[in-house]
């Protein structure tokens, strides 16, 4: 496998500044900062992911605080109960994008969230006892047990919430086929594997968490 310094200079010949624009992203969180984030963060940021899906993020952020108030904060065991008609309620609160789906969505979510809140002592807990190295097996779980975190909506909201995630972008597809990891643009099971396998030993190889080597990997094709 391509050593991952080779990996880093074909990412600085293209951005001489790349220490700054890595520098410039959040670090992943440490497993005593998931393990603190409330249940509820989880939720609420699971759900903007979701909205975010096929839609203009800038819209969804202009509406951010009219989604925390029709939501009622995002309580996973609130939600989680909400019947037909609160979906039904919500699919006409002109204060968020009025998706049914999505809106569905979000109660099939909360009782992701709360059951596996009650099974771990807190879905931040859950989240900080999976192992790193294990992204595609994390993302399999949240598709079986939620609605719409698949895909890369789930590989968004695990880097935005600080799980160290590396995200299957196009530039990063292209960059792990040039390095022989795959032979396209990885989005079948083996194809994915092996791309989490070659993240994984390139972040054990250089020490950076699998977010900044996902990163380098993508700013290295242009």
């Amino acid at each position: 496998m391509t050593p991952f310094d080779t990996v880093r200079a074909r990412a600085l010949q293209h951005h001489p500044d790349l220490d700054e624009r890595l520098a410039a992203h959040p670090a992943p969180k440490s497993a005593d900062e998931l393990r603190a984030v409330p249940d509820d963060r989880w939720l609420a940021r699971m759900t903007r992911c979701v909205f975010q899906a096929g839609f203009v993020w800038k819209v969804i952020e202009a509406k951010w605080d009219g989604f925390e108030a029709a939501f009622e904060g995002f309580d996973p065991n609130r939600i989680s109960f909400w019947s037909d008609d609160d979906i039904a309620r919500l699919a006409s609160d002109e204060r968020i994008v009025r998706n049914g789906q999505k809106i569905t969505a979000t109660v099939e979510n909360a009782r992701m969230v709360a059951d596996l809140s009650a099974e771990h002592g807190g879905f931040g807990t859950f989240m900080a006892n999976w192992p790193t190295d294990d992204q595609a097996g994390l993302l399999a779980l949240l598709k079986a047990r939620g609605s719409r975190v698949s895909g890369m909506t789930g590989q968004y909201f695990l880097r935005f919430s600080g799980w160290d995630a590396w995200i299957l972008s196009g530039d990063v597809g292209a960059a792990l086929v040039r390095e022989g990891i795959v032979d396209k643009p990885p989005t079948s099971k083996s194809a994915i594997a092996k791309s989490a396998a070659a993240i994984a030993a390139w972040a054990k190889e250089s020490g950076r968490s699998q977010s900044e080597v996902s990163r380098i990997l993508a700013l290295s094709v242009g």
